[in-house]
């Protein structure tokens, strides 16, 4: 089974890392070595850092109109700042992997969404 993991953070948290280089080392030289092993393992099929709001558009369509909008965004507080795509046998298995990522990315929460196979039942089943 497919999951994928969002991974949520605060903007803030996000600027002050950008600010502190030994911290933002130490944990992108984690992710990295995490990283390596779950692809060895088979399970991370893919994932990415994600740049703050600042440089987002949203795009919305109501009534048939649609609306962009470019970032930043005022009313954000919690922005999806990564994303992870995981392979694993069951949902207990993808709660185990998003929080080892959770532990790595510190203060944060982490989503869990199981993606849906083509060749499997519809989604909701």
């Amino acid at each position: 089974m497919h999951y994928i993991i969002l991974i949520y953070g605060d903007e803030k948290s996000f600027a002050m890392m950008a600010n502190d280089p030994k911290a933002q080392e130490q944990m992108y030289a984690a992710y990295t070595r995490y990283g390596g092993d779950m692809q060895a393992a088979g399970v991370l099929r893919g994932g990415a850092e994600l740049k703050p709001t600042h440089s987002a558009t949203t795009v919305r369509v109501r009534n048939g109109k649609t609306l962009t909008t470019d970032g930043p965004f005022a009313e954000t507080k919690e922005l999806i700042d990564g994303f992870a795509v995981i392979e694993v046998p069951s949902k207990a298995a993808a709660i185990a992997v998003a929080q080892e990522f959770m532990q790595l990315a510190g203060d944060g929460t982490g989503e869990i969404l199981q993606m849906f196979d083509p060749g499997g039942p519809p989604p909701g089943r």
